[in-house]
């Protein structure tokens, strides 16, 4: 099976196919009964948090640094897609596909000058940095009445399973053809020993703060289609439970692994629907699964692995076994 799937892995056609049938079982699931109203929703929370994971991932996980204000970048680009799905763009073609863009966009232009003023620290700092912008941006959403306040908004519904699909897809070639690149492999190196990295002329600084925008970028997205998937935001849904719970996802899955993000996302979702029935302790678990994956899996189940199906072909010639 493992021969198999690493000679799919190097047909040319096989993963653009793979990506083609999944956008069509998408649409088809819009125009035809295959899932119930329930099961939609959890699919496109499902491509949500891979987005989320993935792009957390890449700071987290690739680059070797330690962020916990995901959510603040996640509640930017909710607020920024709802408040122009509300107020700029309302009832338009184009409504959800520049909601979204817009999300990302803000979110990646005020991680700019956040990864500027936390890169120039080093170790757990940006740990603190972040959290405290966590906290400052949840705060300012609840004191702007133009926003809601405390109160928050309710954007239109637009969300649905083949938009959310594309931007899964996006996410994940983006987000894998920058690792791989010539400039992703200087985020690597940071990971490994930064000291070296500056030695040998690899420059860290561009490549912090190049995985930082990018991240900040696909979080502020998947705000955007989280928002537009629910009927209401408010400021308390992007608080610290919520960066736990991306944290839980990256590391559950596994560090710097694309497949290990997915993963990842998959089974905390459905671990939470599972736990609905037991209510509030279900927050008493998140920590908990992440106290024992720092313990005895600190890596993840896909830690610095990667599903050769998510590798470039230049690298499967180099790992021909993998």
């Amino acid at each position: 099976m493992k021969e198999f799937l690493h000679a799919a892995a190097r047909c040319r056609w096989a993963l653009p196919a793979l990506v083609v049938l999944g956008f069509a079982f998408c649409l088809a699931c819009e125009f035809f009964p295959i899932f119930n109203d329930y099961s939609k929703v959890v699919l496109i929370t499902i491509g949500i948090n891979i987005i989320l994971c993935a792009s957390l991932n890449l700071v987290n996980g690739y680059m070797g640094e330690f962020s916990v204000g995901h959510a603040g970048f996640m509640s930017l680009g909710a607020y920024a897609s709802a408040v122009m799905a509300v107020n700029w763009l309302p009832s338009t073609p184009m409504e959800l596909p520049l909601a979204v863009v817009f999300g990302g966009t803000v979110a990646a232009v005020i991680g700019l000058p956040l990864a500027l003023i936390s890169f120039n620290t080093r170790g757990d700092y940006l740990a603190i940095i972040t959290l405290a912008f966590l906290m400052i941006v949840k705060s300012a959403f609840e004191n702007i009445a133009y926003v809601g306040g405390p109160r928050g908004m309710t954007p239109p519904v637009l969300t649905n399973m083949p938009w959310t699909f594309f931007w899964v897809v996006l996410t994940l070639w983006v987000i894998r053809n920058l690792v791989y690149s010539r400039f992703g492999r200087a985020i690597i190196a940071i990971r490994e020993d930064e000291i070296a990295a500056n030695a040998m002329g690899v420059r860290t600084r561009e490549a912090k703060i190049l995985a930082f925008v990018v991240s900040s970028f696909f979080g502020g997205v998947a705000g955007a289609l989280y928002a537009q998937l629910n009927f209401f935001i408010d400021p308390r849904s992007f608080d610290i439970v919520k960066s736990t719970e991306i944290l839980v996802m990256v590391y559950l899955g596994g560090i710097a692994s694309l497949f290990g993000s997915v993963l990842g996302a998959v089974i905390f979702t459905v671990l939470m629907q599972v736990l609905q029935p037991i209510g509030t302790w279900r927050m008493v678990i998140l920590p908990l699964i992440l106290v024992l994956l720092m313990l005895f899996r600190p890596r993840g189940i896909m830690g610095l692995r990667e599903l050769t199906w998510f590798l470039p072909r230049r690298e499967l010639k180099k790992e021909p076994g993998q």
